[in-house]
């Protein structure tokens, strides 16, 4: 895992072969192959690590916090955390997800988790009678989708911004748009 990690992290991995993998690791081609019968599981076992990221561990613990307001501001500040912390890998396997199915399945995933997270907290802002006025619930999930997206991080990253400051802005804007 650490080899592979370490290739994503380098923008390699997509360019090595399992004897390199492996070379790296400190195994033979065989052994790489015995564990991860291809390219795709390996990658898909790597990605498996992230469920043990804390930032994404809280997101969990974020949505369900009393505070509605709270609940919104944390759960956008572990996302950024999480994307932060993971961007070198998750970057390569961003990329290649057009034509690599095991990047590909990981972002389809990614997503899945995401919305059932941001639906949980869509339901409770509207429950809660949280949500600014003219706002549902299908659009206040559409909001946090877009404010606690990769693809938000990675943009407000090439403006320059700082992870301190991209969260600042992510949290201004989800008051704006979704609290009352």
């Amino acid at each position: 895992m650490q080899a592979t990690r370490e290739l994503l992290d380098e923008g390699r991995f997509h360019d090595s072969t399992v004897e390199q993998l492996g070379e790296r690791a400190g195994v033979s081609r065989a052994t790489v192959y015995q564990h991860f019968p291809s390219r795709l599981d390996l990658v898909d076992a790597m990605c498996d690590t992230f469920g043990q990221n804390p930032a994404l561990v809280r997101i969990r613990d974020s949505v369900e916090l009393e505070d509605l307001g709270a609940a919104v501001g944390e759960s956008i500040n572990d996302a950024m955390r999480f994307w932060a912390s993971e961007d070198k890998v998750l970057e390569q396997l961003y990329g290649v997800s057009a034509v690599d199915p095991a990047a590909r399945d990981l972002v389809e995933r990614q997503l899945r988790d995401r919305r059932g997270e941001m639906r949980k907290l869509a339901h409770r802002l509207d429950k809660g009678g949280a949500l600014r006025r003219g706002v549902d619930r299908d659009q206040a999930l559409a909001h946090l989708m877009v404010l606690t997206s990769y693809e938000t991080y990675r943009e407000l990253r090439r403006e320059g911004l700082s992870d301190r400051r991209i969260i600042e802005h992510l949290q201004s804007a989800a008051k704006r748009l979704l609290l009352r």
